[in-house]
């Protein structure tokens, strides 16, 4: 099997682990009602999800990283099942919680080492493609998982959906034996310097790109369910329709920002994709009670949204090429951490405001993002030039 099928075999998987990622968002109030809590507080599923994946992730990719990287990513995919069982045999919210934090810990080990295996089966020059196809396996998840998750949520109990889902990632375990070929692990590398890193200000810059950027998409997805049944009035068919057509667009999106990347470069394609984002946002905000007009305007978020994933995490590989591996697991904790803020924030907004309000707060954090990268790249482009003069003046000096 040549490596390009391999990457791709790995974002069938990708999409495996994203479908239980964001299915909770695509159930949110059949999840509220069979648990007894309300929206808003079952909307915190993600913001555990997401702080166990933040805080989670450095600390296992330290201790793992001696460890061969297929092992790993069958390590990972155990401990996916084992979550995915938890919210079937174990009813309740508690365990619901407990359920999410192994499988946050759990896909954010694989997600790291999958994002790193990709990159060393990619061909030179093609790594920000080799990422897009992964990234496009979770936008896929949105496009067939999440959509489908909703049908059969009103159709079965929704438990149901994560034991089938924890089945499936124990088939997934002999098509990484047989497909992934082993590679070795890294040495390890200890918290403290993993947050150094941050310490230089071009990453922190970097990174709070992302935290702004999936904190202000945050806001928004988590309570987009109730927000197309309950603003746009959009019926259970209409709602399964309308996450297809998001998920539909995310997928190009997401495939489209990598080609971008490598061929138009990162500045010009994180910084366009961010506008439009704000954009379709703000869009939603005016016309999100019409059915007609919120589905363009929802395919429009997700291919802008979407684009920008691929394409932050090339820039930040760029950013520190010798620690690739840690600089993907601190954007993977800071896109987690942004999305806890953005479930938490919109939680809040739900129950003191309205949830016609979230598209354009969440618009707001996105335009920061955008802002700080434009500010980032050019003054990094000013150093550049800067640089070279000084290159090309020098030996006229010592002449």
């Amino acid at each position: 099997m040549s490596n390009s099928l391999k990457i791709y075999m790995l974002a069938i998987i990708s999409f495996l682990v994203g479908t239980s990622e964001f299915i909770i968002a695509g159930i949110l109030d059949k999840v509220a009602a069979d648990v007894g809590v309300s929206v808003a507080a079952a909307g915190q599923l993600i913001t555990v999800f997401s702080l166990a994946y933040a805080f989670g992730t450095p600390i296992l990719m330290g201790l793992t990283a001696r460890v061969e990287r297929r092992r790993l990513l069958l390590y990972a995919l155990g401990a996916f099942a084992v979550g995915n069982l938890i919210a079937v045999a174990l009813p309740g919210f508690a365990f619901l919680i407990v359920s999410r934090i192994v499988l946050a810990l759990s896909t954010g080990v694989f997600v790291v080492t999958s994002l790193t295996v990709a990159s060393k089966l990619a061909p030179a020059g093609k790594q920000g493609s080799a990422i897009a196809t992964l990234v496009m396996g979770f936008s896929t998840a949105l496009i067939i998982g999440v959509p489908l998750g909703r049908l059969a949520a009103s159709a079965y109990d929704w438990p149901y959906i994560f034991g089938a889902i924890g089945l499936l990632a124990l088939l997934a375990m002999l098509l990484i034996v047989a497909v992934i070929p082993q590679s070795d692990g890294e040495a390890p590398v200890p918290l403290s310097n993993q947050l150094s890193l941050l310490k230089q200000p071009k990453i922190a810059i970097a990174l709070s790109v992302t935290f702004l950027w999936i904190g202000g998409y945050s806001i928004v997805y988590t309570y987009i369910s109730p927000f197309l049944l309950n603003v746009t009035k959009l019926s259970e068919q209409g709602v399964s329709m309308a996450l297809f057509a998001f998920g539909i667009a995310s997928l190009i999106g997401s495939k489209l920002g990598g080609i971008s990347t490598d061929r138009w470069g990162a500045p010009r394609t994180l910084v366009t994709g961010m506008l439009l984002h704000t954009v379709a946002l703000l869009l939603l905000t005016f016309a999100g009670s019409s059915a007609m007009l919120v589905f363009p305007l929802l395919m429009l978020w997700a291919f802008t949204a979407w684009s920008s994933g691929p394409t932050q995490q090339y820039h930040l590989m760029t950013l520190a090429p010798e620690a690739s591996g840690i600089m993907l697991s601190l954007n993977s904790s800071i896109l987690q951490l942004g999305m806890a803020a953005g479930a938490g924030l919109g939680g809040v907004i739900t129950q003191q405001a309205s949830l016609s309000s979230i598209t354009w707060i969440g618009a707001t954090g996105v335009i920061l993002a955008a802002a700080i990268a434009t500010t980032f790249f050019r003054s990094t482009r000013t150093r550049s030039h800067l640089g070279i003069e000084e290159t090309q003046t020098a030996p006229a000096i010592k002449s």
